[in-house]
């Protein structure tokens, strides 16, 4: 029996395994790097191991590290979570040799998954359906997609459409594979155009016994990676499902599996499915498979750990659909964010960590107000997770519980989410892996109206907050004169557009210049009432340094407000390029004296384990030139200049 579990990983994977553990009555640790240090994982556990340093090379992916602190705290057993080391043959085998109880699958069926084109072939001679493997420097028929045979995750992944595409991003895929896993392999496959993601979750015991816990859809991503999960697919009926489930039970039984796992496919239109990769691992979309099913897929896990034999399989009910809250910015290809997040608030939460009593909303997060998020690891925030009687339901519930949600702090990729489980083609099941690039879900869901009326709304707020700390006469409306003359004034940025209101607090009550069909109901430093149009409407309001985060039912908007008297030394000279985030210096495609157009690539960061194209903020002549191949660079750097012809 375990008695002191520690897990290998960090943010929610972590807490989410520490409630499991905390039900089934076994103690916790922790690790933690130093930017970690204060994260709430790092303080719920029972007892806690740093990790000195920042990188994950030199943290979570430390193996020896993670031994050592196992043996510091007394652990007898260790859950790896998903990433970092969780699909790490050696480090299985190292938990295991250490004498420590390993909860994850044994160490060969992680090898045996751990190189693509390896596990391609053991599913073909196992009868799953595979995809042919194409040699990359012999692609003729196109599109295609290279992949990094190591790992997953988007990592090393590109799509080439002609040939003239392909060595480029061969060198880019080889490159980025080589930085996330540590080895540039890559091979092609052909490019399903309009096929879905699904995947079916495996559950195997050491006695024999192989649950299939129905398919869940994944078609909602990003630079490849999941954005949107939901249990059952809306294009699965019963005959495919049981087909699906065959080959997923027979790809486990192939490789010897035990524990949690995923078996992934792409399904063609005309119904044919394809084996992807066997997901050696608890998932991150775990959730939706809990909540139709009912189980504790980590308490499973554990048990399976000490040899308990699975009974009988449970049966689905209702549906379930997760979306995954990131540091992001979809409007800059998904540009990760970092720094404080100062608010983050869900609204009507009925459990954390766990399927709700009843049908209900769901969050799995690694963050609270507060939180700092890190340059050094994924912007993943949290999981929202609505469960339903329906699709359309939990579509519904899960869209509101979002667009509800105050965060403040990092830009985040919340509204996109709102605006695709509200289009009417996810709404009618019409989803696949393009979905995305299809429809544009990149814009904010505030329009101008909500930008002048929320603007109005942080001027208020601002006033009051003035009033609130004034020391003499703190009862008189802000800007009071016996004999009006001009309007208060104060100006917000919001995204590069500057509002100006003009107001004033007169005995009759509140007169804003251009919302004529405005009245004050009330104003706090953090709250506002307006009525506008006859609708009263409550806004919220919080400030931090110069950033101003209004929401409310229209919307959520971010200001930045304009000083009257800036200081100089903060001004930045048009066409200077900065850096967007903390990152290494990976390719520089330009030179001093070279001719640009605005939104030219000109470099390329490594940062949060991703690629970034660095874009020209003008057009013009590169009149300087300082980012060099290798350099690190924090945020704000200048990086270039492009100087307007």
């Amino acid at each position: 029996m375990i008695s002191r579990l520690l897990v290998a990983n960090r943010g929610e994977i972590a807490r989410r395994v520490f409630r499991t553990c905390r039900d089934l009555g076994i103690e916790t640790v922790a690790v933690f790097s130093d930017p970690d240090a204060a994260l709430p994982h790092a303080t719920e556990a029972d007892r806690a191991v740093r990790l000195p340093g920042a990188s994950p090379a030199e943290t979570y992916l430390d193996q020896k590290a993670i031994l050592d602190a196992a043996r510091a705290a007394g652990a007898d057993a260790v859950h790896p979570g998903y990433g970092f080391l969780s699909e790490n043959a050696a480090f299985a085998e190292a938990v295991l040799a250490a004498g420590l109880t390993w909860v994850g699958p044994p160490p060969k069926a992680i090898a045996a998954m751990g190189l693509k084109t390896e596990a391609k072939r053991l599913m073909r001679e196992a009868g799953v359906p595979v995809l042919p493997d194409l040699d990359p420097g012999a692609v003729s028929d196109f599109p295609v997609l290279i992949k990094a045979s190591a790992g997953g995750g988007g990592r090393g992944m590109r799509v080439v459409r002609d040939a003239a595409e392909l060595a480029g991003a061969l060198e880019s895929a080889r490159r980025e594979a080589e930085s996330a896993f540590g080895d540039p392999a890559v091979f092609c496959e052909p490019l399903l155009t309009g096929a879905r993601h699904i995947e079916v979750q495996v559950l195997a015991d050491t006695h024999g016994t192989v649950w299939t816990l129905g398919e869940r859809e994944c078609s909602i991503q990003r630079r490849h990676q999941k954005v949107i999960e939901e249990a059952p697919s809306p294009a699965i009926d019963t005959a495919l499902r049981q087909r699906l489930c065959e080959a997923a039970a027979a790809a486990a039984r192939a490789i010897g599996y035990e524990g949690a796992g995923t078996v992934e496919f792409m399904l063609a239109p005309d119904g044919g499915f394809f084996f992807l990769e066997v997901n050696t691992r608890l998932q991150v979309e775990h959730p939706v498979t809990e909540c139709v099913y009912g189980v504790d897929l980590v308490a499973l896990q554990i048990e399976v750990a000490e040899g308990t034999a699975l009974k009988d399989p449970p049966r689905p009910s209702g549906h379930a659909i997760e979306a995954r809250l990131y540091a992001e910015d979809p409007a800059e290809g998904y540009r990760p964010h970092s720094g404080a997040l100062h608010t983050f608030a869900v609204p009507g939460v009925d459990a954390e960590f766990r399927v709700p009593g009843a049908y209900g909303l769901r969050l799995d997060s690694g963050v609270v107000s507060g939180s700092v998020i890190s340059t050094h690891y994924d912007p993943m925030l949290a999981k929202v997770i609505a469960y339903a009687p329906t699709r359309g339901a939990a579509a519904r519930r899960l869209a509101a519980a979002l667009a509800g949600t105050r965060v403040h702090g990092p830009v985040t990729n919340r509204d996109q989410l709102v605006a695709a489980l509200r289009h009417e083609a996810f709404l009618a099941g019409a989803t696949d892996t393009g979905f995305l690039d299809r429809h544009d879900t990149t814009g904010r869901r505030a329009d101008a109206g909500t930008v002048r009326l929320s603007a109005l709304a942080a001027a208020l707020a601002q006033a009051a907050a003035n009033r609130a700390e004034a020391t003499v006469l703190g009862g008189l409306p802000s800007g009071w004169r016996n004999v009006p003359s001009q309007p208060q004034r104060v100006a917000f940025d919001e995204s590069g557009t500057v509002h100006e209101v003009a107001y004033r607090l007169t005995r009759a009550g509140l007169v804003a210049e251009g919302h004529e069909d405005v009245s004050l109901v009330s104003a706090s430093p953090d709250a506002v009432v307006l009525t506008a149009g006859g609708v009263r409407l409550r806004f919220t309001v919080a400030r931090h340094g110069h950033g101003v985060y209004v929401d409310s039912v229209l919307g959520a908007v971010t200001f930045t407000r304009v000083e009257r008297l800036p200081d100089p030394a903060e001004q930045v000279a048009p066409g200077t390029l900065l850096a967007p985030m903390p990152g290494s210096v990976i390719r520089v495609a330009v030179s001093e004296g070279d001719t640009v157009e605005r939104g030219q690539p000109m470099l390329w960061l490594e940062a949060m384990k991703m690629e970034h194209q660095i874009l020209a903020p003008a057009g013009g002549v590169v009149t300087a030139l300082h980012a060099e191949v290798g350099a690190q660079v924090e945020t704000g750097a200048v990086l270039a200049v492009v100087t307007e012809e």
